[in-house]
């Protein structure tokens, strides 16, 4: 009888832990980006999309992300993180929705996006003293990177 309930104890737990919504960390040098299929590298660049039912995207640009965001491969109401790295704090994730977004030929990115993402915007300023690029809220972004 212990042994019945150990393993339902078990399976219930494999069974809440594989129904998670929260966000993964990128893991540079080894995910790969869902859109281009390239190994993310640059812990400057990268975002990650979480569906409601826990399915996680992860990106090396913002050009990936937003073609497969804008893609309907998935609802865009299904996602219930869309998440980004912030420029300045390098491989920290951030909610999109609230970012300060800088578009310069300057900005090397991954994939040539040349968006670079900001959760503040004295760090945005601070970074485009040199690139001289154009600040982008975030439906701007999303609306840019339409086909």
């Amino acid at each position: 009888m212990k042994e019945i309930i150990l393993c339902g104890l078990v399976m219930f737990s494999l069974l809440i832990n594989s129904c998670s919504t929260e966000p993964e960390p990128l893991t540079f040098g080894k995910d790969v980006c869902q859109f281009c299929k390239m190994t993310l590298m640059d812990k400057k660049f990268g975002a990650e999309l979480v569906t409601k039912k826990g399915k996680v995207y992860k990106f090396d640009d913002a050009i990936c992300f937003l073609n497969f965001y804008n893609s309907e491969a998935e609802p865009q109401e299904e996602y219930l993180h869309k998440l980004v790295i912030d420029y300045a704090h390098p491989g920290e994730l951030f909610d999109a929705r609230d970012g300060f977004y800088v578009k310069s030929p300057v900005i090397k990115s991954p994939m040539a996006g040349q968006v670079a993402a900001f959760t503040s915007k004295i760090d945005l300023d601070s970074f485009n003293k040199e690139w001289h690029g154009i600040y982008m809220s975030w439906g701007e972004v999303v609306t840019q990177f339409k086909k």
